[in-house]
């Protein structure tokens, strides 16, 4: 089954030796396969996606927690992550390490795990982040029937690139306990949409034009495997001309009560 499974992502474009960022729902490949009388578990699907990169590969899974922004603690040995049972799956793995940022962490596993190893980046979605070290390695993100609303973190890191200027800086400060068990206070930025101003992300619109142009391979959510690709570079510079071209606004964000345009 772990095969079968590795077949359908890499028809999807998933590559051997792939530096891979995998947001994902299951539920669907739960229910799609319990048909047939087979019961996966979470780290089935794990499994499967190590397959598919191979030995040379490295997977990458989003460990996000909002909790320190309300001012719970954390903890990078223990915190769990909210983006579901796979996410959770690859934080156990006994191989994965995680990555610093107490909101938006990762788990990276495979070959060049360690170059994740020591990210403690400051800001969410900056330049010392990783996702720029993706795009920086030529990395692919895969998203497994989820539409991009739901899992497209990326699009942020372009808007932070470019500071865009209906997001902002802002900080959060709280409790931190490291790997090695020392806690201290520390203090760790976001660039959030501007919430004074009725911004709210609104990205879809992006994804589609994305489909027209050809930049993902694949399938649409909640259809054939679910699992599209696109590779980190060509969707940095897709949604850089949008923002420099004056189209974010309807295409990345809109305004609350307001009607799109």
């Amino acid at each position: 089954m772990i095969q079968m499974l590795a077949g359908e992502w890499k028809e999807a474009g998933v590559q051997e030796g792939d530096v891979l960022l995998l947001h994902s729902n299951i539920k669907r490949i739960f229910k799609r396969h319990l048909k047939s009388g087979v019961r996966l578990s979470p780290q089935d699907i794990l499994d499967s996606f190590l397959e598919a990169i191979g030995p040379t590969g490295t997977l990458l899974l989003p460990l996000f927690n909002f909790d320190f922004t309300k001012g719970v603690p954390f903890d990078k040995r223990d915190t769990p992550s909210h983006m579901g049972a796979l996410t959770e799956a690859g934080r156990m793995h006994p191989l994965a390490v995680r990555t610093g940022h107490p909101i938006y962490s990762f788990a990276a596993i495979g070959f060049a795990a360690d170059k994740f190893k020591n990210i403690d980046n400051y800001s969410g979605y900056g330049s010392d982040s990783p996702f720029a070290v993706l795009r920086e390695m030529n990395g692919r993100i895969a998203v497994l029937d989820l539409p991009d609303q739901n899992s497209m973190t990326f699009y942020h890191h372009v808007e932070e690139m470019l500071e865009v200027e209906y997001r902002y800086h802002k900080t959060f400060s709280g409790n931190y306990t490291n790997e090695s068990g020392n806690t201290e206070s520390k203090t760790y930025g976001l660039f959030v949409r501007n919430i004074e101003k009725g911004v709210l992300t609104h990205v879809d619109p992006a994804g589609e034009l994305m489909w027209g142009a050809g930049l993902y391979s694949g399938h649409r959510p909640n259809e054939g495997a679910g699992l599209r690709t696109v590779p980190a570079q060509h969707m940095y510079e897709f949604v850089s001309g949008i923002i420099k071209s004056g189209k974010a606004k309807n295409t990345l964000y809109r305004i609350e009560g307001e009607e799109n345009a």
